[in-house]
C-alpha cells in the first residue's frame, strides 16, 4: 500500500487544511451572526457546518473504500459510515477516530442532514450556537487523530 497510502496520507492532510478553514470561518460568521442577529450571516453558519461534516465525510468515504474495501449501503449509511471509522480493523488499520470524537461528529452529521433538508429560513439561531462555539474544539481533535492515521497509511 505504499504508494497508495502515501496518496490516500496526502488527500487527508490536504483535506484537513481545508477543514480548518472552513471551521475559521464557521468562527467568523458566527461572531458577526451574534453580533448583528443578521439572518444571512446565521446562513453562512449552516452553510459552512454543512462544509465541515461533509469534507469529513468524503475522507471517511475514500478510507472505506480504499483500505476497509466496504462501504455502507442502506438508509443509515452516514451513521454507520461515521460508526465505521471508530473501529479497529485488525491486521489491516487502527481506528481512525476515537468513540468521543464519533459522538462530537454525529451532531454534526446529524445538523448537515438538517440543512439539506429545509429552508435555511426554518434553522434555529440556538441550534447552530453550539456547533458553532465548539467547532473549533472538535477540529483539533479530529486533526490530530486524521493526522495520526495519515502517519500510519504513510508508513505503510
Amino acid at each position: 500500500m505504499a504508494g497508495k497510502g502515501a496518496v490516500l496520507a496526502s488527500r487527508i492532510l490536504n483535506e484537513i487544511s481545508s477543514l480548518g478553514m472552513v471551521a475559521a470561518r464557521v468562527e467568523s460568521a458566527w461572531k458577526a451572526a451574534a453580533a448583528n442577529n443578521d439572518e444571512l450571516y446565521f446562513d453562512s453558519v449552516a452553510l459552512n457546518i454543512h462544509i465541515f461534516y461533509s469534507g469529513l465525510e468524503r475522507l471517511f468515504e475514500k478510507i472505506s473504500s480504499a483500505i476497509d474495501g466496504s462501504m455502507p449501503q442502506g438508509a443509515n449509511w452516514h451513521r454507520e459510515l461515521l460508526n465505521q471509522m471508530t473501529l479497529e480493523i485488525p491486521n489491516v488499520r487502527p481506528a481512525v477516530i476515537s468513540e468521543k470524537t464519533c459522538m462530537q461528529l454525529d451532531t454534526y452529521r446529524g445538523f448537515r442532514h438538517v440543512v439539506r433538508n429545509v429552508y435555511t429560513y426554518h434553522i434555529n439561531p440556538d441550534k447552530l450556537e453550539p456547533l458553532a462555539k465548539n467547532i473549533r474544539l472538535v477540529f483539533k481533535q479530529v486533526e490530530k487523530e486524521l493526522t495520526a492515521f495519515s502517519r500510519f497509511i504513510e508508513s505503510k
